[in-house]
């Protein structure tokens, strides 16, 4: 498959499972729609069930065979990230999650566990639902993985154990720059992680582009509409691409075939174009960052993400060992 992927060029995904979050709207609701239509059941992992129903069955009305199922999930609340793994764990597994939900420029709050809301949404949230979905996806012959980041890595901090996320004044677009930064990194070591133990998971990272998606419009309303707020969600309007387009690098890492485990896609030109094979930041390329972003993670998120233990505990289970 050349570099000119589109999305007809997704394989059949009949028998397969797909957990998507935040997939009630924007590049999420790309995803849904297109996983779904190419045969796969789709979990919607969603906060707004209102709206997740409404777009489930717009989907649907347009694709009769399409399957979707709606969990709700606030990535807000690690309470609610538990209670959306168990139900679905319904599923005997998980072939592919895709870490897509997201907020951005938000004015400072805070996740119901205290975690500032930026790097508890867009990053911790996620981290403690792929471990808690792993021992599914371990399950499934050749699951995958793929977290969306964002051009805003480039300008993120990484998270170590003697900086605190709280310290200094806040500021929402350098919160938000850390929060994408550590989704890719996460995505990066996760792929280390899950190599060293021979597992059959693909861990890869994704990002939109510039497309003009419902995200920079709740930035807006959220903060009030600061200059910088108001400049990216006009220029996405303007300038932008389509959420379908924007939802292809995502996409790509969830089908393509000849997509490996540890790649990062994109559009060819930063923030336009097809999607494509990247280049990682350097930060993602150090293990020390990996490793120091895992075990905060860990703290913030009060749980263990054991990719060894998990991966010999899945071969007990079918006998090999």
């Amino acid at each position: 498959m050349g570099e000119n992927w589109t999305e007809e060029d997704i394989p059949d995904l009949s028998g397969r499972v797909a957990v998507v979050t935040g997939g009630n709207g924007g590049l999420g609701l790309e995803t849904v729609r297109a996983l779904a239509t190419h045969g796969a059941h789709v979990v919607m992992a969603a906060r707004n069930l209102e709206k997740a129903t409404s777009a489930c069955r717009a989907i649907e009305d347009a694709h009769p065979g399409a399957r979707i199922e709606i969990v709700p999930l606030d990535l807000a609340d690690l309470s609610s990230v538990a209670a959306a793994a168990t139900t679905i764990a319904a599923h005997e597994r998980v072939d592919l999650l895709v870490n897509n939900a997201g907020i951005m420029g938000v004015p400072e709050r805070r996740t119901v566990q205290g975690i500032e809301l930026q790097f508890g949404t867009n990053h911790v949230g996620h981290f403690a639902l792929t471990a808690s979905l792993m021992p599914l996806l371990l399950a499934a012959p050749a699951a995958r993985v793929v977290t969306v980041t964002s051009v805003a890595r480039h300008v993120g901090r990484p998270v170590r154990r003697d900086r605190d996320l709280d310290a200094g004044r806040y500021d929402p677009w350098g919160s938000y720059g850390r929060s994408k930064l550590a989704n890719l990194l996460f995505a990066v070591e996760l792929h280390r992680r899950l190599a060293t133990a021979h597992a059959p998971v693909a861990s890869l990272a994704a990002h939109p582009g510039l497309t003009n998606s419902e995200l920079q419009a709740t930035s807006v309303v959220e903060s009030g509409g600061g200059l910088s707020q108001r400049f990216w969600h006009l220029l996405a309007r303007t300038s932008g691409m389509t959420t379908r387009e924007g939802a292809a690098p995502q996409l790509r890492a969830a089908t393509d075939p000849q997509a490996a485990s540890g790649e990062l896609y994109g559009p060819r030109w930063l923030v336009r174009g097809d999607a494509v094979r990247l280049p990682l930041v350097r930060a993602a390329m150090d293990r020390g960052e990996g490793r120091e972003l895992w075990d905060v993670s860990e703290e913030l998120a009060g749980a263990t993400f054991d990719v060894a233990a998990l991966v010999a505990a899945a071969r007990r289970d079918r006998g090999e060992v």
